[in-house]
């Protein structure tokens, strides 16, 4: 099977020469294809019109954070062909304020893959008919799947019995972070723990 995908994806790289940087098969046996950002549109109408290969099913659209790339974020998308039974990767880089080329066109269904991925991401698609957030709250401050993201967020969300309505506020922390010894047991602490007061009383 590695062998036909791996010859699947020669002949899409000799078909598309300008638009397929690279192709192989990955250790879990699915063919991936390095793709130019502005050839995007082209490399998945051809996947999809093209009677021998027919990818004509989007699988998934996700992206991939690495903050320390000049290009920030690796787009991924997953398509697959229910006439041949193959599945194909497409990756390619974007930087932080670069745009992708929306594919809804060929795709109608990428609309809300895509939208998912401007929320979580903030990846901007150029040509997306209705490009805002689906997952999170209009008023939602920053992209949660981001690497620099918070893991308490930037403000919380409460109901309020007094006003009758939806409040937001900056978030807070109930207590502070607790101070962990790891010490080990074996080694003895300088200090007395709680409830071993009687030992030491009785000694």
């Amino acid at each position: 099977m590695s062998n036909t995908l791996t010859d699947l994806g020669e002949v899409i790289a000799s078909k598309l020469p300008n638009a397929v940087t690279a192709s192989g098969v990955n250790d879990f046996g699915e063919l991936v294809l390095n793709v130019k950002l502005e050839k995007i549109v082209t490399v998945v109408e051809f996947l999809k019109t093209n009677s021998a290969m027919r990818f004509s099913t989007l699988i998934d659209i996700t992206a991939i954070d690495y903050p320390s790339r000049k290009n920030r974020f690796e787009m991924v998308y997953h398509f697959l062909s229910m006439y041949t039974n193959m599945r194909i990767r497409l990756k390619l880089q974007v930087s932080e304020d670069g745009m992708v080329p929306s594919i809804c066109e060929i795709h109608p269904g990428a609309n809300w893959f895509e939208r998912e991925v401007f929320d979580m991401y903030g990846v901007l698609f150029s040509g997306h008919p209705d490009l805002r957030r689906i997952l999170t709250d209009y008023g939602f401050r920053g992209h949660p799947l981001r690497k620099d993201f918070p893991t308490t967020g930037y403000t919380e969300l409460r109901y309020d019995e007094v006003g009758k309505r939806v409040v937001y506020e900056p978030v807070t922390l109930t207590q502070e972070y607790r101070q962990f010894d790891f010490m080990s047991p074996w080694e003895g602490a300088e200090y007395i723990l709680p409830g071993d007061e009687k030992e030491t009383e009785s000694s």
